[in-house]
């Protein structure tokens, strides 16, 4: 299977999951892929509802535990536990990979030292492994992405009010050498867990497709400007 991203409105982890989940992935796989973690402390959200009138599939994490610091080490352990196959395991840890050398970067420490306040967070391990699980589910291929658009302002993070795009989106998109484009919104609409899933698996553009199917993943925010969802399209490539 080969898919094209659409991100008008930014790109994250539980919009992402959504998105596969409408697009036809296995929401039971999903559930048992997270349960396989031995984490516990969340409940996951399944739910249909609108955006701006748009049928869209919203998926979310609601965590019962307190802010919990890990290290990369320690997202590896959990990852390493689970009961599926090792394609998932490296597409997660390689996803993590990303958003640790982004934010060594941004604190100008070493990768292992990072305390992943919020991407080591449960909603971000569930959100990845989850990213990672329905990938392999859909059996796909290839992965295609429109550019990534970002708002402006500030976003309240773990060590304060941040410039948008926050410092770890910035530096996977100046790394990865990924296409990126402002609007006029005020509001972060790119999150690092989203950042990094598109640099794990960019390829060249792709300018001409025939869409077979298409899912819609809602984001949990309500934007001015931009309805704050994420069209992934089941696509099929021109052959040359």
């Amino acid at each position: 299977m080969n898919l094209y991203f659409e991100m008008y409105s930014g790109i994250s982890g539980d919009m992402t999951i959504g998105a596969l989940l409408d697009l036809g992935a296995s929401r039971e796989k999903l559930e048992e892929g997270i349960k396989s973690l031995g984490i516990d402390g969340y409940e996951l959200v399944f739910e249909k509802l609108k955006k701006n009138g748009i049928d869209a599939y919203n998926f979310d994490t609601k965590i019962q535990e307190g802010h919990v610091h890990r290290h990369l080490s320690d997202i590896y352990e959990i990852i390493d536990r689970g009961s599926f196959n090792d394609n998932v395991k490296n597409k997660a840890k390689k996803i993590f990979d990303i958003i640790a050398d982004s934010e060594a970067k941004a604190h100008a420490v070493d990768k292992q030292e990072i305390h992943f306040h919020e991407v080591g967070a449960m909603d971000s391990i569930i959100d990845i492994v989850g990213v990672s699980i329905l990938l392999d589910d859909l059996n796909v291929e290839n992965v295609y992405f429109s550019d990534l658009y970002d708002g402006t302002g500030y976003q309240a993070c773990a060590h304060g009010s941040m410039p948008v795009p926050v410092p770890a989106v910035l530096n996977i998109i100046q790394q990865y050498n990924l296409p990126l484009s402002i609007i006029d919104e005020q509001g972060e609409h790119i999150t690092p867990t989203g950042a990094a899933i598109v640099a794990s698996l960019y390829k060249d553009k792709i300018s001409s497709f025939k869409i077979k199917k298409v899912g819609i993943g809602a984001g949990n925010k309500d934007f001015e400007k931009s309805t704050n969802i994420l069209r992934v399209m089941e696509i099929e490539t021109e052959k040359k």
